[in-house]
Formats: structure tokens, C-alpha cells, sequence
């Protein structure tokens, strides 16, 4: 009890800062004596005080300095530590917050499938036997404006590119793209403003637009294309959107004409590279390896085959081009006629 009264004094003495009072300092002094004596009894076994300052010094005293070679292999460790996590992260797709994260998707031979652009099951063979020949022959005013404007259209790029056809499919492939996504974008707005399906053209006309994209992610990979083609492109797709987003507003059909004969137009160009392979005047060189999955084309396939595939899918867009403009041409609207979903 006495022990414990001490100790409470002792306490609100020192909290309190009651210095001035002489029978407080008293008690914390005598308090404060005997603790030190029993710690010094404690530490030392009644040693005196000596052993147990000399002990304190030595256990407050400043860490040894490490020597170069501890340094040397701290700094080493902490490196390896780095690059492992660095490469951890970079190797492995981590979740974000939001929990969004690409699903692990293999190859059928095992491997990893590498593409972030398209998934293997919209990958296709293309088919190749389509006619190449077919020709809608203008029957009226607006199929004869259509058909000169893409005849004037080709003067400037065979003047540029000449027989140049890698460069010249390069260009054509950024053009052949905008019409997909333009009238896919425009079906899809007006379908929601008039609260009415579009018989699944809006999404055949953005597999289009996807399709030709694909063309020209393949003819980059293998053209290499320089600045100043680079900025053509710049400039002839910003005209060329533009001027094709207000023709599809005032007419659907003459810009489905005009689509029409462009792809006849490509046709015509990939045959014409086809020659120059066959003929030694462009190397056969072997194909990118994303046009060999995206078509599942032979692990040997050759630009030959690329090119073979690309001209039959431009084909296929002859087709469904030509088929919206009659449609548009009987008085009836897209939605009316069954949308060619994966025809390529």
C-alpha cells in the first residue's frame, strides 16, 4: 500500500510540475532513488551502479559502420529485387480496381495467343473463288456520277504511286475503311432515334470497316510506310471522311454505288500487284505474322497468298456495297433485306 501511494504521488508530481512543493519533491526524490537503486540491484546483482551505467553506455552507443563489402552486397540484392518485381509486373496482366483484366486465350497449338486487336474466333479463311469479274454497269444518272467520280478519283493516285502497289494498297485501305464505320455509325443513330432494329446492317457495315482495317494493319507491316506518305494519309482521309459523312446523309444509295465501285477499283490494283509477284518485280516475301492468324493462312504462307486473300475480301464488299445501293434504289430502306452478317 505504501509502495503504491509512493508511486501515485510520485505521478502527479511529475504530471502536475508541482516542483515548488518541498514534501512532493521529497517523496519523487526518494521515490526515484529507490527505483534507480532497484534497477541497479536488478541489471548488475547488487554490483552498484557502475556496471550498470557502463552497460546503458554501451547499448546506446551508435551502430558499428558497415564495411564496402556488406554495402556492396545490400545495394546488389536490392537491384535483383527490383528487376524481379519489374519484370513480374511487366510479365503478368494485374487486375485493375475495377477488376477488368484480358482473359489468358491460347493458340491450338498451345502457345499464347499474341493479338490484342482481334480474337482467333473472328479470325476466317477467306473465300477465294468469288468472281472477281463481276461489274454493276450504270443504269442511271446517279450510278453514271458515282462511277465517273471513282474514275477521277484513280487519276491522282496512279499519277502519285505509279506501280508502286504496296504504297498505293496502303492508301486505298485508309479511304476503304471510312465508308464502313461512317454508314455503320449513322444506321446506329438513326436506329436509336426511331426506336427501330436495322436488320443487322449497322454491325455488317462495322465488320467492314474492321475487316479493312485488318488489310492495313497487314499492308503496314509490310510497306514501312515514310513520313510524307504518312501525312498523305492524313490528309486525304480527313477530306475524304468528311465528304463521304455528308454523302451519306443526303444520299445512301449513291454512297453505296460510289463504295461499290471502289472496291471494283481495288480489285483491279491487287491483281495487278498479283502480276508484278509473278512476274519477280516485287519479292514474295513471307507473310506478316498477323495475316497468318488473322486468315489462318499456312505457317509458310507468302505475300502472294496475303495479297490473294485481301483482293477476295475487297470483292466481298463489291457485293454487299452494290446490293445496299439496290436496295436503296427499290424504294426500300436497309432494314427491309436480311444484312450479309460475316460475308467478308
Amino acid at each position: 500500500m505504501k509502495h503504491s501511494a509512493l508511486c501515485y504521488m510520485a505521478r502527479r508530481a511529475l504530471i502536475g510540475g508541482r516542483n515548488s512543493n518541498r514534501q512532493s519533491s521529497a517523496v519523487v526524490r526518494s521515490f526515484a532513488a529507490a527505483e534507480i537503486g532497484q534497477r541497479h540491484l536488478y541489471a548488475d546483482g547488487g554490483n552498484g551502479g557502475f556496471f550498470y551505467w557502463k552497460r546503458m553506455m554501451s547499448s546506446q552507443a551508435a551502430p558499428s559502420k558497415p564495411s564496402a563489402e556488406e554495402t556492396e552486397a545490400k545495394s546488389t540484392e536490392k537491384n535483383e529485387k527490383k528487376e524481379e518485381s519489374s519484370g513480374t509486373k511487366n510479365n503478368v496482366v494485374v487486375s485493375s480496381y475495377w477488376g477488368i483484366s484480358r482473359p489468358k486465350i491460347m493458340r491450338e497449338d498451345g502457345t499464347e495467343w499474341p493479338w490484342n486487336c482481334f480474337m482467333p474466333w473472328e479470325t476466317y479463311q477467306s473465300n477465294v473463288s468469288i468472281d472477281l469479274n463481276k461489274h454493276h454497269v450504270p443504269k442511271n444518272f446517279l450510278d453514271k456520277v458515282a462511277y465517273r467520280t471513282v474514275k477521277l478519283l484513280r487519276i491522282p493516285t496512279d499519277v502519285f504511286f505509279k506501280r508502286r502497289y504496296g504504297c498505293r494498297a496502303m492508301m486505298l485501305e485508309t479511304v476503304a475503311a471510312v465508308p464502313g464505320m461512317v454508314g455503320g455509325m449513322l444506321l446506329h443513330l438513326k436506329s436509336l432515334r426511331k426506336f427501330q432494329h436495322s436488320g443487322g446492317w449497322v454491325k455488317a457495315l462495322l465488320e467492314e470497316a474492321e475487316n479493312e482495317r485488318m488489310h492495313l494493319m497487314t499492308m503496314v507491316e509490310l510497306v514501312k510506310p515514310k513520313w510524307y506518305e504518312r501525312f498523305l494519309v492524313l490528309a486525304v482521309q480527313g477530306v475524304f471522311f468528311n465528304a463521304f459523312f455528308v454523302l451519306y446523309i443526303l444520299s445512301p444509295k449513291v454512297a453505296h454505288r460510289v463504295v461499290g465501285y471502289l472496291e471494283e477499283e481495288a480489285i483491279h490494283s491487287y491483281t495487278e500487284y498479283l502480276k508484278d509477284i509473278d512476274s519477280g518485280a516485287i519479292e514474295n516475301v513471307p507473310a506478316p505474322a498477323i495475316a497468318i492468324d488473322y486468315w489462318r493462312l499456312p505457317k509458310d504462307a507468302k505475300l502472294k497468298d496475303v495479297i490473294t486473300v485481301i483482293r477476295a475480301d475487297e470483292a466481298h464488299h463489291r457485293d454487299v456495297n452494290h446490293f445496299a445501293s439496290d436496295i436503296h434504289f427499290h424504294g426500300k430502306e436497309l432494314r427491309d433485306a436480311p444484312a450479309p452478317l460475316g460475308y467478308h
